[in-house]
């Protein structure tokens, strides 16, 4: 199986949705391709950031990798543990060590319960430590993401977004996981606040060996916190390299529009030259033949149309898949 610095093994995981026709007789017609045969790994202690423009799959897979979702072929290891064939008890016991930042600071809290009883309820939920004990760990939990005991008897809406995005690591922390997912943690805060979430996840990291598995359409957010970032596109993997390696000098045409979208730090510093990508998105229900990039690729050529480009390491630790590179 995988090495023992391996926490997540992602092997051919694919999560296919069906679409069905019909009331009375009702059958399938054909299915969604969220997530289509993607596989990495992630070490631990360290953070993979994915990147993606929106709707190509990257919560989906996160939910799979979970187990809130079931995987229509491939599997999920986490510590040796194969995610997609665990059920009941089994899978409830393995969630207290992989938990999820949600992006929505506002939704994602409960409005009735305070903030005490939003962080001991991951606690509840594994019978962890006493009623005293409890009580105490939130207080060092709040303190830890930057609150203080006087908030736990407060309600989410008396809270900023930054804040509640705060409590919402306080409760992932609550049940002490070795791996955590942010899914666009940061996206619905304030450019001013960004920063301090960000570095608090770092600081978190590094004090209590966290795993991360950061979820982002911000590629300059992306580059602030990953080790190693993955480029997914319409339920593939495009490219996964190092985040040094892969904004150095990306190598899939994908890549390289989504970097030259990113506005540059000052207006001498544009690129001379930017790749260009035009149309929609084609339905994950119909993906292109091939390349499923092809439709939208400045550099597509025939070749694109007929072949399905496998994953290939084209550099130490940097692989992609494009027939072009």
């Amino acid at each position: 199986m995988a090495e023992d610095n391996i926490l997540i093994d992602v092997q051919n995981l694919t999560k296919h949705f069906p679409i069905r026709r019909g009331i009375i007789f009702e059958r399938i017609t054909g299915s969604v391709q969220a997530v289509d045969k993607i596989s990495f790994t992630i070490r631990r202690g360290e953070t993979l950031g994915m990147v993606g423009e929106s709707g190509c799959g990257k919560t989906t897979l996160a939910r799979v990798i979970l187990g809130l979702m079931p995987a229509t072929s491939g599997h999920v290891y986490f510590d040796g543990e194969d995610v997609c064939s665990l059920k009941g008890e089994k899978l409830r016991l393995l969630r207290k060590d992989m938990q999820l930042v949600f992006q929505d600071p506002y939704a994602s809290l409960n409005p009735r319960m305070t903030v005490e009883a939003i962080v001991r309820t991951p606690m509840k939920a594994f019978n962890l430590y006493s009623n005293a004990e409890q009580k105490e760990k939130v207080g060092e939990i709040l303190n830890t993401v930057g609150l203080t005991d006087f908030h736990a008897k407060r309600y989410p809406h008396q809270f900023s977004g930054g804040q509640r995005q705060r409590i919402g690591v306080a409760r992932a922390l609550a049940a002490s996981p070795k791996f955590i997912i942010g899914d666009e943690p940061v996206s619905a805060l304030d450019v001013s606040i960004r920063g301090q979430v960000l570095n608090l996840l770092k600081d978190l990291q590094d004090e209590f060996h966290l795993t991360y598995l950061f979820i982002s359409h911000d590629l300059s957010v992306v580059q602030h916190v990953s080790d190693r970032v993955a480029v997914i596109y319409l339920g593939k993997l495009m490219e996964l390299a190092t985040g040094d390696d892969l904004y150095r000098e990306p190598l899939h045409p994908y890549t390289q529009a989504l970097l030259a979208a990113v506005p540059p730090p000052s207006p001498r510093a544009r690129r001379t030259e930017r790749v260009v990508i035009h149309g929609e998105t084609p339905s994950p229900a119909n993906p292109p033949s091939g390349c499923r990039f092809r439709t939208r690729c400045p550099k597509a050529i025939v070749e694109c149309a007929e072949i399905e480009p496998p994953l290939k390491e084209e550099r130490p630790g940097h692989v992609v898949a494009c027939i072009r590179v």
